[in-house]
C-alpha cells in the first residue's frame, strides 16, 4: 500500500483519502512526510489534523460507554439504552427505541446526536441496525396520547420498545426518566443521549423511525407539510391547521389543536 501511495498523483491520493478516511491517514503521513512538494505537505497536514480529530472523537465516544462499563462490572451483560422522540409535536406518535449494543462500538457522530445532519443520522441508523444485538420500537399514536397524557404515552411507548427486543435486556439505561412497569433494574441518566452510547443509539433509531413515519403521513395529508416540520408546531403547520382543521393524526388534547377545533366552522377531518 505504501508503494502505491508513493506512486499516486496528489489528486488521486486526495480522492483515496476521501474514500478511505482514518484507515489511510497514518500511511499518507508516513509516506509523504519528507516529500518536499507543497501539495504533498498540504495533504500531510490535512491527514494529521483529521487523524487528531478522529482520535479525539474516539476518546469522546469511549467516555460515553462509562455507564455501560459500570453495568457490565456489576455482572449485567445486556444493557439496553432507551430514548424517545415526539412529546412536543401537535401531530403524529410518540416513538421510543430500545437498543442493545454488542460491547463498545466506535460509531462516529454518536456523541453529538442532536447536531447530526439528516444524512449522517441516516447513516448512523443503518450502522446501528446492522451491528446492534437487538432493537425494539414502541409507538403510541395520538388517540393514545389524548386518552391519558403525553407522559403516560411516553412510558407506554418505552415499555413497548423493551418488549419488542428479540433479546431480553437485564438492565435499562434511560434518558432522564424512571420507567414504571418493567422488571429490569434501571438507571435514569440526565441528558442520557450525550452521556451513554446505548441511549444515543436509541435516540438515533427513535428519531429516524418517527421521521420516516411522518414522511408517510405527508403523503396522506400533504396540505399540512408534515415532511418539513414532522408535526411540530411551526408557523407553517399552525397556518395549515387554521385553514384545514385537524386531521386524524393531530393530538386533539393539545392546546393549539383544541383551540382550532373550537374555532373551526367544520373543516375538520373525521376518523369515522
Amino acid at each position: 500500500m505504501q508503494m502505491n501511495i508513493k506512486k499516486m498523483s496528489l489528486r488521486k491520493l486526495q480522492d483515496l483519502i476521501q474514500e478511505k478516511g482514518p484507515e489511510i491517514y497514518f500511511q499518507v503521513i508516513q509516506v509523504l512526510g519528507n516529500d518536499p512538494r507543497g501539495g504533498a505537505q498540504k495533504l500531510v497536514r490535512q491527514c494529521q489534523a483529521q487523524l487528531d480529530e478522529w482520535k479525539r472523537e474516539k476518546e469522546r465516544i469511549g467516555r460515553m460507554f462509562s455507564y455501560e462499563r459500570q453495568v457490565w462490572a456489576m455482572g449485567y451483560r445486556l444493557a439496553a439504552g432507551l430514548d424517545e422522540v415526539g412529546r412536543g409535536p401537535l401531530a403524529g406518535p410518540v416513538v421510543a427505541a430500545a437498543v442493545i449494543l454488542p460491547g463498545e462500538l466506535f460509531l462516529p457522530g454518536l456523541e453529538e446526536t442532536r447536531r447530526l445532519s439528516g444524512k449522517r443520522r441516516q447513516e448512523l441508523y443503518e450502522e446501528i441496525r446492522s451491528k446492534a444485538l437487538s432493537i425494539g420500537i414502541g409507538m403510541v399514536h395520538p388517540d393514545g396520547i389524548d386518552e391519558a397524557n403525553v407522559m403516560m404515552a411516553t412510558y407506554k411507548a418505552m415499555v413497548k420498545a423493551v418488549n419488542a427486543l428479540t433479546v431480553s435486556p437485564d438492565y435499562l439505561l434511560i434518558d432522564s426518566l424512571h420507567l414504571p412497569g418493567v422488571s429490569q433494574p434501571q438507571a435514569p441518566i440526565a441528558g442520557g443521549d450525550g452521556q451513554s452510547c446505548s441511549i444515543a443509539a436509541a435516540s438515533v433509531v427513535a428519531k429516524v423511525t418517527r421521521d420516516e413515519y411522518m414522511l408517510e403521513m405527508d403523503k396522506l395529508y400533504p396540505q399540512y407539510g408534515f415532511a418539513s416540520h414532522k408535526g411540530y408546531g411551526t408557523l407553517e403547520h399552525r397556518e395549515a391547521l387554521e385553514k384545514y382543521g385537524p386531521c386524524p393524526i393531530h393530538r386533539r388534547s393539545y392546546g393549539t389543536v383544541r383551540e382550532i377545533i373550537s374555532l373551526s366552522s367544520g373543516a375538520v377531518f373525521s376518523d369515522e
